[in-house]
């Protein structure tokens, strides 16, 4: 018998359904009927104006580009020959060990620098 309460649970829980959707339903219409006092009206439209071509003018200036971290630090690496080590290079640029741990794997793996020392690096 627990199989025909189901379903009859079921059976007014879809009648509720069916109350809200003509209740929905009802609502849409209603909006989009207009009122029978209000005008429509269409709305204006602005005439898009088309842009002349700039005159000539001349080139522009390129903006001087901030260096980034790894140029820095290869930027220092090069200017010595014997190496940099990596106490150095925190003093040089500010920057915390794991930065410039990182930057130094990067760089030595695309080859731009070399190992010449435990903890010494040279540009290459």
């Amino acid at each position: 018998m627990t199989i025909k309460k189901d379903l009859q649970a079921l059976k007014k829980e879809f009648k509720a359904l069916e109350k809200k959707m003509e209740k929905l339903i009802a609502a849409v219409e209603k909006s989009e009927i207009p009122a029978a006092g209000k005008k429509i009206t269409a709305k204006s439209v602005k005439a898009k104006t088309t842009k002349k071509a700039p005159a000539k003018k001349a080139p522009a200036k390129k903006k001087a580009t901030k260096m980034t971290a790894t140029d820095q630090v290869l930027k220092i690496l090069k200017g010595r020959k014997r190496g940099v080590n990596v106490a150095t290079l925190m003093k040089k640029t500010g920057f915390d060990i794991k930065k410039i741990q990182n930057i130094l794997h990067r760089t030595y793996k695309m080859g731009k620098i070399k190992r010449v020392g435990k903890g010494s690096y040279v540009g290459a």
